[in-house]
C-alpha cells in the first residue's frame, strides 16, 4: 500500500471509529488501516462500535473531508510522517482505560508547530474549576519550564489548563493545545482567543476528526494523549474526580513521571493531586527547578537543596553556643556571672568571650560583656 493510501485509510478510520477506541485501534495495527477498513464493510455485526462504525462507512467522503481541512489549514498526520511524534508508540503497551487506549491512526492538526518538537515537552494540567493560587502556580511553573526550552502541553480547558497556556506564551515557549472535539471547533468557548492563537502561532491537535463535537467520552480518549506527549505530567489543584488525575493515570501506565503540586489541605480542588503524593503515586513539586530536575536526563538539572539562610551563630561550637546564650542583651555582665548562668568554668568563658567579640557577636564594655546586633541575629 502507498503512503497515500494508507494516509487515506487511516483518515477515513478517524471519521468512522471513535478517537482512542481501544477495539478499532488494536484490530488496525495487527491487521493494518486499509484492511480493517475491509472488516468494517464485510463484518459489521462483529461488535456493537464497530457496526456504528460501519454504519457511517457508508457515507463518508474522506477526500472531501481531508481537501476542507487542507483550505482550512489542518493537516491530518501519521505513523511514518517526519512530523510524527515518536513518544506515541509508548500507547501499544499502555493497556486499556476506560475502553480508551492505543495509537490514534493520525492526528488533525492547525498550526505551524511540528508534533516532532515536542520530544522534551512536559504536560500541565488540572482542575477547570481552579483558585487564584492555583491559576499562578500553573503559569509560574509552565513559564519556568518553557524558559528552559521545553514545549508545554495542555487541553486548553478552562482553568490550570489555561493558565499552563498562558505561562507558556509568556516565556515565549513553543505550546501545543490537545482537543476532545474538532481542531476546527471553539471549546471551552470563552478560550476562543486563545485558541485561536494557538491554532495560528503554535499548535492545536485532536485524534477527533474536524467538526467533533465534545462528548466526554473524547476527553478521556484524549487524556492519554496529554500524558503520552510529555516527558512527564505536572497535576495542579485535581479533586477526587477530577479527569487530570486521569491523565495521571496514563502517564504513570506510560511510565512518565507523574508530579503534583501541594495545595491548601482545606482545598478541594488539592484533594485529588493530595491523595496521589500520599499513595506514593506523584512526586511534589514546589519550583520549576524540581520540575526539570524530574522530567530531566538522570544527573542533570538537578534541583538546589532548600536551605534556610545561615546565622551567624551556626559555625559556633556547642560551648560557644552556650557562652552566647548566656551574655545579656542590655547590661553587660561581668565574666564571672556568665560563666554561672553557661554552666561552664571562668577560664573557658573567657576564652570563648574573647574568640565571640573576634566575630563580632559580644562586645566588651568596662562593667562586663553583652550582644552585638549580630549576636542577637
Amino acid at each position: 500500500m502507498s503512503p497515500d493510501d494508507d494516509r487515506l485509510a487511516r483518515a477515513t478510520i478517524s471519521l468512522v471509529a471513535e478517537p482512542g477506541d481501544a477495539r478499532a485501534l488494536g484490530l488496525t495495527r495487527e491487521l493494518g488501516a486499509a484492511r480493517f477498513l475491509e472488516l468494517l464493510r464485510e463484518h459489521p455485526e462483529l461488535r456493537d462500535q464497530l457496526a456504528a462504525a460501519s454504519a457511517r462507512l457508508a457515507g463518508v467522503e474522506t477526500e472531501r473531508v481531508l481537501e476542507s481541512a487542507a483550505r482550512r489549514g489542518i493537516r491530518f498526520v501519521v505513523p511514518g510522517d517526519e512530523e510524527w511524534p515518536a513518544q506515541l508508540a509508548d500507547l501499544d503497551r499502555a493497556g486499556v482505560l476506560h475502553d480508551r487506549g492505543g495509537v490514534p491512526v493520525g492526528l488533525w492538526v492547525r498550526g505551524p508547530l511540528r508534533l516532532d518538537r515536542l520530544g522534551e515537552a512536559v504536560s500541565v494540567v488540572g482542575s477547570r474549576s481552579s483558585t487564584s493560587y492555583g491559576d499562578q502556580v500553573a503559569a509560574e511553573l509552565a513559564a519556568g519550564v518553557g524558559a528552559r526550552g521545553r514545549p508545554v502541553v495542555s487541553g486548553a480547558a478552562e482553568g490550570i489548563d489555561y493558565a499552563a497556556h498562558r505561562g507558556a506564551l509568556s516565556a515565549g515557549a513553543p505550546t501545543v493545545a490537545v482537543l476532545a472535539c474538532g481542531v476546527d471547533r471553539v471549546y471551552p468557548a470563552r478560550n476562543r482567543d486563545l485558541l485561536r492563537h494557538l491554532g495560528e502561532a503554535h499548535a492545536v491537535v485532536s485524534e477527533a476528526p474536524p467538526g467533533a463535537s465534545p462528548f466526554r467520552i473524547r476527553f478521556l480518549a484524549r487524556n492519554r494523549l496529554i500524558a503520552a506527549l510529555g516527558r512527564g505530567t505536572l497535576l495542579v489543584e485535581a479533586a477526587l474526580r477530577s479527569g487530570a488525575l486521569n491523565t495521571g493515570s496514563w502517564a504513570d501506565r506510560l511510565n512518565r513521571v507523574v508530579m503534583g503540586v501541594p495545595g491548601p489541605l482545606t482545598s478541594p480542588v488539592s484533594q485529588g493531586v493530595h491523595q496521589l503524593i500520599r499513595r506514593g503515586s506523584a512526586t511534589l513539586v514546589t519550583s520549576t527547578e524540581e520540575v526539570l530536575e524530574l522530567v530531566g536526563a538522570a544527573g542533570s538539572d538537578l534541583a538546589p537543596e532548600l536551605r534556610a539562610p545561615e546565622q551567624p551563630r551556626d559555625g559556633l561550637s556547642v560551648r560557644a553556643r552556650q557562652v552566647l546564650d548566656a551574655v545579656p542583651v542590655a547590661a553587660p555582665a561581668p565574666t564571672e556571672s556568665i560563666a554561672r548562668v553557661a554552666g561552664l568554668a571562668p577560664a573557658d568563658v573567657r576564652r570563648l568571650l574573647l574568640a565571640l567579640a573576634e566575630d563580632g557577636l559580644v562586645d566588651r564594655a568596662p562593667t562586663g560583656w553583652r550582644l552585638t546586633a549580630r549576636g542577637r541575629g
